[in-house]
């Protein structure tokens, strides 16, 4: 039986997207109280345990994909389930779960699309902030705070759609969880349901962020042979290495080295990369980008090319996955030791941290930051 009576949390709430650099003096996020109500309908209430810092969170905050505001930001994170609304019946109080980013419907046409293209109403509730039934849980001050892309993962607890979730085993670590639901999920995705590459096909993956970065273990984890990495900073490419990649290569040197690639994933978000993505893709082969540049880029392709080499050009949003699906299987692939995902965290930080880490995630310093939130049991035994 739930109620509606609110309850009181701790969230990051972006106040002003756009806001001047450094994040850390202008402060465009606020860590403050708010009132959350009780889940209803297919919704449940999840004490959040872990959450991501992602390029997605980032590009609100500096307005590259404008959002509604306020609006409590966080979409990549894992919790435990407190309360459950009256219509869910396959989950209960104590279970963890992975939050992601699109709810799926599993009636529209996006939905059975099988990941191909995304679910037509869980997109249109992205977009106005509210949950996939339309609805808002979040508010301050008697003010509407809006929900993104239907999680608000940077807070210590969430309401969230059933369908934004998908069940894992409670003695899988939050930060590893948590970056199922989004990194992995969009990069393994890339790997494994749109680039599908051979055992002994080659690999490219253009900007090693932390989807790039999952795409890497990922393509490892499957036993690819060649898995090349290309970005930048070397620091990044060095790091590649460390993961998996067989060879990395500048962007310039990928162009000037004449080698063209069966697959090759781009996933730095900004039209350069997918320029050199397309340039260095081999005849017959597929150009995936899950990368999320601002509105209104442009790169340029020869259509003359398009069709005498055979190629393709596809857009993968949260790699093409089927989150109840695919999620599994990256559980089982970290279970059996193959999937190297506690390579992809830079580091564990705090909520107040948060607008520090935008900075360093700006500055394409780290992987993924992964904001840790206390459990109340603890913090209440460290007080006896």
């Amino acid at each position: 039986m739930t109620t509606t009576v609110a309850r009181t949390i701790q969230a990051a709430v972006l106040e002003h997207p756009g806001a001047e650099r450094p994040y850390a003096e202008s402060k465009p996020i606020v860590v403050d109280e708010l009132e959350l109500d009780a889940p209803e309908g297919d919704e449940l209430l999840v004490r959040i345990t872990a959450a991501g810092v992602c390029h997605s969170d980032l590009s609100v905050v500096n307005n590259d994909r404008p959002r509604p505001v306020p609006m409590v930001l966080g979409h990549e994170a894992t919790g435990v389930v407190e309360q459950v609304g009256p219509d869910v019946e396959d989950l209960k109080v104590g279970d963890t779960v992975v939050m992601t980013f699109l709810p799926r419907c599993g009636h529209c046409p996006g939905c059975r699309s099988e990941g191909k293209i995304p679910c037509e109403n869980g997109a249109r509730a992205n977009e106005a902030g509210t949950l996939l039934s339309g609805g808002r849980r979040l508010s301050r001050n008697g003010e509407v705070v809006q929900h993104h892309i239907g999680v608000s993962g940077f807070a210590t607890h969430a309401v969230v759609s059933r369908r934004s979730v998908v069940p894992v085993g409670s003695d899988v670590p939050p930060e590893i969880a948590a970056i199922f639901g989004c990194a992995i999920l969009t990069g393994g995705g890339a790997v494994l349901n749109v680039a599908k590459p051979e055992p002994d096909d080659t690999l490219a993956v253009v900007g090693l962020g932390g989807v790039g970065m999952a795409a890497i273990i990922t393509a490892a984890a499957v036993g690819v042979k060649d898995i090349i990495g290309i970005d930048l900073q070397e620091g990044k490419r060095a790091q590649a290495l460390e993961l998996g990649a067989t060879e990395v290569m500048s962007p310039d040197e990928a162009q000037a080295s004449g080698k063209r690639f069966a697959a090759v994933i781009e996933a730095a978000g900004h039209p350069a990369a997918l320029q050199t993505a397309w340039e260095i893709t081999a005849p017959g082969g597929v150009t995936c980008t899950v990368g999320l540049p601002a509105p209104g880029n442009e790169i340029r392709i020869d259509p003359l090319k398009v069709t005498t080499e055979a190629r393709h050009l596809v857009g993968s949003y949260l790699g093409s996955a089927v989150p109840s699906v695919d999620i599994p299987k990256y559980e089982k692939l970290w279970r059996d030791g193959k999937l190297n995902a506690e390579g992809l965290i830079s580091s564990r930080i705090e909520l107040t941290d948060i607008n520090e880490a935008m900075d360093r995630l700006q500055d394409a310093s780290v992987l993924r930051q992964i904001i840790m939130f206390p459990d109340p049991a603890d913090t209440d035994a460290d007080k006896e």
